[in-house]
């Protein structure tokens, strides 16, 4: 495995601030962060398409650091109903585009989440039983057979015309892949080109263990992010795990995103890896860092060590 970064984290740097920040890290890689709803201005797709010589120069720039693209990521939703949907996908297809021309065969980001019915306005995540109210089975038929299987037939042919190999979803709340069970459900209709960005993080919070999550995925694991939730002591046991309060509300939250190795031991970072190398996982993990218990340089850089410390060379 070899150790990369997400750059997003690093916005509010220039493209050669945020490269020569990555060299004195020491990661080998960089994920790529652009388009959807990330902030990062490094690499927008739309841009360098448009824009040949600034691309050329740019990929000189990582080359010349000795840095790799370890994926393009475009983390969105091309399934909300409004104009955002119709934006996210476009991005979404560019950013595949943008991958083929480079030679960057993975490209990670979201499921997406459509709305319930025909003719809602807002995406709905339904993880309540499906069992009652009476119109839930149609609205999950219609969420994923109506609007998503069609979606993403579209988008692995597309991935195919250009070259792309590997489609990674990252198993993140609010969306319809967030989990195994629901990643098999898509990658099932439409093929092993998707697959789940295996983010331990998210399944953290939500009580499963990502070392039995691994198992179970196998082959379907595109990619990894290191990440690591913390659930606070006291304050879960009151009012469960499902939190909406604001990210930066920690001393509140029944969770929070942290550093890495600031909610599980290098122990159990030790054996998420050696579980993921032992299922023929053997490429990149991709620091994202989004705690806010502490300064981003101080939460980098204690979860630079800890991924140093725990991922199998």
């Amino acid at each position: 495995m070899k150790l990369s970064i997400c750059t997003d984290v690093m916005a509010d740097l220039s493209f050669t601030e945020m490269l020569d920040k990555c060299v004195a890290l020491g990661v080998e890689g960089i994920e790529m962060t652009g388009g959807g709803w990330s902030r990062g201005p490094h690499f927008r797709a739309d841009e360098l398409l448009a824009d040949k010589g600034l691309l050329t120069s740019k990929l000189a720039e990582i080359s010349a650091r000795g840095l790799e693209i370890a994926a393009l990521n475009c983390s969105a939703n091309p399934l909300d109903p409004g104009a955002m949907g119709a934006r996210h996908l476009k991005e979404m297809k560019d950013t595949i585009r943008l991958a083929g021309e480079i030679g960057v065969k993975k490209i990670v980001t979201m499921s997406g989440l459509p709305e319930a019915a025909p003719g809602d306005t807002v995406p709905n995540w339904l993880v309540y039983t499906k069992s009652w109210p009476d119109e839930m089975p149609e609205r999950d038929r219609y969420q994923w057979e109506d609007r998503a299987f069609p979606l993403w037939h579209d988008l692995v042919t597309h991935a195919g015309a250009c070259g792309v190999e590997k489609i990674a979803l990252e198993n993140f709340s609010a969306m319809l892949v967030w989990n195994p069970e629901t990643l098999f459900r898509l990658r099932d209709e439409v093929g092993p080109v998707v697959g789940m960005n295996l983010d331990p993080s998210h399944l953290m919070w939500m009580g499963a263990d990502p070392i039995a999550s691994a198992r179970a995925l196998g082959d379907a694991i595109h990619h990894v992010h290191g990440k690591d939730t913390r659930i606070e002591r006291g304050l879960s046991d009151v009012n469960g795990l499902l939190e909406t309060k604001e990210v930066t509300d920690v001393v509140n939250r029944a969770w929070n995103y942290v550093a890495v190795g600031a909610g599980h031991d290098l122990k159990w970072w030790k054996e998420f890896f050696s579980v993921v190398g032992m299922l023929g996982y053997n490429g990149w993990v991709s620091l994202e860092m989004e705690d806010f218990t502490m300064s981003t340089e101080a939460g980098i850089q204690s979860s630079i060590d800890a991924l140093k410390a725990t991922i199998i060379r």
